[in-house]
């Protein structure tokens, strides 16, 4: 009789920060931390910063981890991830991410978490969700690198899906499904043309598309393809290449004429070589 198949450990995590202003500055008013998901606030920073963490060291199948961010009226902070996030190979379905942020009226949130790579066989189901209130924005980012080239990793097959939503007053503004398996790694120019790193931008604001021209006038870096569109209090950036480092420099530079303030702290390494 063959013996039964191990119970593999999974990891689990939620971590909730919340902040408002008072006296004329933001408060933490919450941190919550469970399991392998941590939040750290950095101080002397100009802004509030917000810095999520995944203890376990990456996702696999069964896996589970939330992150949430409240900001209160008029409260500008920036929230990003400590490292990149790893999804590894999966035998017990998909790891499960739960992204969900907030920002009250004439509020501003950047979030710029830093990549997440995918490793062959990985399967990874997330889902981002920023409520806006009236008058407030946000500038967001997601990269996404297959594999290690340096270190002679390949992917052949993976399941990722993929969902951004944006929303103002609990309407939906701006949406970014995505779904990737092996068919696109060699599908044509319609989908990734051979591309192992991409990435998107957007940013939601009133006169959003009043940037449109200074992000375009960035998107020079050799090795990266690269679109912008802004229309409606929305714009978007599209970018993709065979390598993650030149598009590491060019979101850089593109953050640069978007943002409102300096990098997080644990992006500075990035844009000395920007």
């Amino acid at each position: 009789m063959p013996a039964p198949a191990p119970t593999l450990q999974r990891s689990h995590g939620t971590a909730h920060v919340a902040l408002v202003q008072a006296d004329g500055r933001p408060r933490l008013t919450r941190l919550y931390q469970q399991g392998s998901a941590k939040a750290i606030l950095p101080r002397g920073t100009d802004l509030p910063e917000v810095v999520f963490l995944n203890t376990s060291g990456g996702l696999t199948g069964g896996d589970r981890l939330a992150w949430r961010l409240d900001l209160g009226p008029a409260v500008h902070a920036i929230a990003t991830s400590q490292t990149a996030e790893r999804a590894y190979r999966s035998t017990g379905g998909p790891a499960q991410v739960e992204i969900t942020m907030s920002v009250g009226a004439h509020g501003w949130l950047d979030w710029l978490p830093q990549e997440t790579i995918l490793f062959d066989a990985c399967a990874l189901q997330r889902r981002t969700t920023i409520d806006l209130g009236t008058g407030a924005g946000c500038l967001t980012l997601e990269s996404i690198i297959l594999g290690r080239p340096a270190m002679g990793e390949t992917v052949a097959t993976l399941h990722l899906r993929d969902w951004r939503e944006i929303r103002r007053n609990g309407r939906p503004v701006l949406l970014e499904p995505l779904a990737l398996d092996a068919t696109a790694l060699t599908a044509g120019p319609a989908v990734l043309d051979g591309a192992t790193a991409f990435a998107s931008i957007a940013m939601v604001a009133p006169g959003a598309e009043d940037a449109l021209s200074s992000l375009r006038a960035t998107l020079t870096e050799p090795g990266v393809t690269a679109g912008a569109s802004a229309f409606d209090g929305k714009l978007t950036c599209r970018l993709s290449a065979r390598d993650g480092w030149p598009l590491r420099r060019q979101i850089i530079r593109a953050l640069a004429v978007l943002r409102r303030g300096p990098m997080p702290r644990n992006w500075q390494t990035l844009e000395s070589h920007r």
